[in-house]
């Protein structure tokens, strides 16, 4: 299951021994509700082995501009609490498991 990602609540959700996996998106944004049911089957297939979660860019202000989210959709990879991935457009969905595979 996604996790809804905040402002608030970021740093508890990367303090995790997991990789993590934050989709910075919109409703009005059209690619972003693409790769959305995706990013949900991705969540479901990687339960118990990364963290999938979901920042929404107009709920939150802090946390995209922290890591210079310009375009949505934008997809970061973290591991041990740090960034080391991104991805940005609608991607297949291969190629964002690639991504998390590489950090298991």
């Amino acid at each position: 299951m996604e996790k809804t990602v905040t402002d608030a609540n970021v740093a508890e959700i990367l303090a995790t021994d997991q990789p993590v996996m934050i989709d910075f998106w919109a409703t009005w944004c059209g690619p972003c509700r693409m790769i959305a049911p995706v990013v949900e089957e991705i969540a479901g297939e990687y339960e118990g082995k990364a963290v999938i979660g979901k920042c929404n860019v107009d709920e939150c202000s802090e946390t995209p501009m922290k890591y210079g989210i310009r375009n949505i959709p934008t997809l970061l990879f973290f591991k041990n609490g740090q960034l080391v991935d991104r991805l940005v457009g609608a991607v297949p969905k291969s190629e964002i498991t690639a991504k998390l595979d590489s950090l298991l």
